[in-house]
């Protein structure tokens, strides 16, 4: 229940728990805060001979990667790992969030990849490492010599950012819905009024949402469910004193177009979001789906038509440059729903088929034991 739940060791000085479990078993005795901290210990060792054993079975692996930051502002270091079961499931493994008090340089980040690699003796097994596309990130991966990708979402989350910062006006709109947002999330009267105006027009009462400035995403479920509440926002607003004031029709009318252009790409993020899914090979046609699709959304309001010129372009970009990497063209021909109907550019899948057909030849040339010669009679002495 404690690992569970995550329930604090105090659980079982607490006086209702202490009351409920002798209710339930008067005979049983708590084990005290100490012993139950060793009990979770003891079944974390056990939890984790358990996977480790399960991926040193596996006969190649692939990680994920990324830094991450506590609420105290300590930097934690994340791995982990997927592979595929003897079963032919696709399975993950968390190796470690290890606290990262170092400095966030290549070499560092390196030996802490590679020490967690030793320890779960997979550093011979590691086919490809995927991480966001920072500089120390893309350093670390070369000095470790493994094959590297990087992460779609995070890609997404840039291009988004990117094409949102090149529109002039959109940020500002942005900042105007954050701030009356803010108000309502901040605010006790403000937020009360809001459910009140809400049950009045007999809905079900909704609350803001603030977006999070590293997750565009956030930025779009901020968007969407204040243009799901406008009428009850302007309704509250008004019984309202405050100098906070809510879009106007016409900035309205823009928030719809931006969300109908950015759907797509909140769709492409939650897809390749998942952890049970290979999504490997979904990335490129993923892409190229967001092209098409954006291409036919543009919609005719000046604000989100730049939006979405801007996003085509960029996208344009990185397909080119995402149809170059193996990691990911190899898994596209190989996946049966894609193969070459994945690929944008023509040239890039004949490359890709290409290199597809150069690993088949390694790979024979490694499995096939080297040829026996036998010489002809009456030639001992020729060579082979």
């Amino acid at each position: 229940m404690v690992i569970k739940d995550s329930q604090p060791f105090s659980i079982v000085e607490d006086a209702g728990f202490r009351e409920l479990v002798h209710a339930l078993d008067p005979n049983y005795v708590l084990p005290s805060r100490k012993a139950l901290k060793s009990m979770v210990e003891d079944r974390y060792r056990e939890a984790k001979e358990k996977a480790k054993e399960q991926v040193r079975k596996a006969a190649a692996v692939s990680l994920t990667s990324d830094m991450w930051t506590s609420i105290n502002m300590d930097a934690y270091l994340a791995v982990t790992c997927h592979y595929i079961s003897d079963e032919d499931q696709l399975c993950t493994s968390l190796l470690g969030v290890q606290h990262f008090p170092k400095a966030h340089t290549a070499e560092n980040l390196a030996a802490g990849h590679a020490q967690l690699m030793e320890e779960w003796g997979i550093t011979d097994k590691v086919k490809c490492l995927v991480t966001d596309g920072a500089a120390n990130m893309n350093a670390c991966v070369r000095q470790l010599n493994i094959r590297h990708t990087v992460c779609i979402a995070h890609t997404i989350n840039l291009l988004v950012r990117k094409s949102f910062d090149d529109v002039p006006g959109l940020n500002d709109l942005r900042h105007k819905c954050r701030r009356l947002v803010t108000l309502f999330r901040s605010s006790t009267s403000a937020k009360e009024r809001l459910v009140q105006v809400q049950e009045e027009m007999g809905r079900q009462p909704y609350r803001m949402i603030i977006e999070v400035e590293t997750r565009w995403n956030s930025t779009f479920h901020m968007l969407e469910r204040l243009y799901e509440l406008r009428e009850p926002v302007g309704a509250a607003l008004a019984s309202l004193k405050t100098d906070v004031a809510p879009p106007t029709a016409s900035e309205y009318e823009a928030i719809k177009d931006v969300l109908n252009v950015l759907e797509p790409f909140h769709q492409a993020t939650v897809e390749v979001s998942s952890e049970r899914r290979v999504s490997g090979s979904k990335v490129i046609p993923l892409m190229k789906m967001l092209h098409h699709t954006v291409s036919c959304r543009l919609p005719t309001l000046t604000t989100a038509r730049q939006l979405g010129d801007n996003l085509i372009r960029r996208l344009k970009e990185h397909i080119h440059n995402l149809e170059s990497v193996s990691a990911l063209t190899l898994p596209t021909l190989l996946d049966p729903r894609f193969k070459k109907l994945g690929f944008l550019t023509p040239g890039k899948t004949q490359e890709a088929i290409n290199r597809l057909k150069n690993e088949c030849v390694n790979m024979i040339r490694r499995e096939s034991p080297p040829p026996t010669c036998k010489p002809s009679r009456g030639s001992a002495s020729q060579s082979w």
